[in-house]
C-alpha cells in the first residue's frame, strides 16, 4: 500500500502516462465532464507535465461549452487495482497550430475519417455513424481527407487538482493535491 503523498503523486503520474500510451490500460478512456454537467468517455491521447490531450470534432457541442466555461473534470478508474483518479482543470480547444497539426499527422487515415461525417449530435432519420457511405468500414485517401482537417481539433486540459482514491480491504486511502499551488493532504475516504 502506498503510504506517502509523494509516492501517490508519482503513482498518479505513472498511471496517466500509461493510460495515454497504452490503449489496453484501464484508464485509457476516462470520463470527461464539462461545465454544463455533461459527461462523456474520451480517449486519452497524451499526458505530460500535468496536462492532458484529447481529440475532438470542432463541431461538437462541448467545444462551445468549453469556450464559455473552460472548467472540466476527468475521472479515471482502474477496476482491477481499485484506484480512482479524479482531476479538475481548465480546458481549451485548439483547431490550428503545432499541437493540433502534429496530432492530425499522427493519426491514421482510418481514424481521421471520423471527421468527414456529419457533426456530433446531428439528428438523423435512421441509425447512422454519420460517415459518408463510401467510408463506412473503408479508409479514405489523403486527398479525400482534406475537408476533414477543418473539423479536427485537440482539447487540452491544464490540470489544477488531483484526488487519488484507493479501495482496499486493509483500509481505503485518499489524498488530494492542489497542482497549481503544489500542496497536498490526506483526507478520509
Amino acid at each position: 500500500m502506498i503510504d506517502t503523498l509523494d509516492a501517490i503523486l508519482d503513482d498518479a503520474s505513472r498511471r496517466l502516462a500509461k493510460a495515454a500510451s497504452d490503449r489496453r490500460s484501464p484508464m485509457h478512456t476516462p470520463v470527461v465532464a464539462t461545465g454544463d454537467a455533461d459527461a462523456r468517455v474520451m480517449v486519452l491521447r497524451a499526458f505530460s507535465e500535468w496536462s492532458l490531450r484529447f481529440h475532438t470534432d470542432f463541431r461538437a457541442p462541448k467545444v462551445g461549452v468549453i469556450a464559455g466555461d473552460p472548467r472540466v473534470g476527468v475521472l479515471f478508474y482502474d477496476k482491477a487495482e481499485n484506484v480512482q483518479i479524479r482531476l479538475r482543470g481548465t480546458a481549451r480547444i485548439e483547431r490550428d497550430g503545432p499541437v493540433a497539426d502534429a496530432a492530425w499527422e499522427d493519426g491514421t487515415n482510418f481514424a481521421r475519417r471520423c471527421y468527414l461525417g456529419e457533426g456530433p449530435g446531428t439528428v438523423t432519420q435512421t441509425a447512422s455513424s454519420g460517415l459518408p457511405a463510401a467510408f463506412e468500414g473503408g479508409e479514405p485517401t489523403d486527398e479525400e481527407l482534406i475537408p476533414a482537417r477543418s473539423n479536427f481539433a485537440v482539447m487540452l486540459i491544464d490540470l489544477t487538482e488531483l484526488d487519488w482514491f484507493s479501495l482496499s480491504h486493509e483500509g481505503h486511502r485518499r489524498a488530494q493535491f492542489d497542482l497549481a499551488r503544489g500542496t497536498s493532504r490526506w483526507v478520509t475516504p
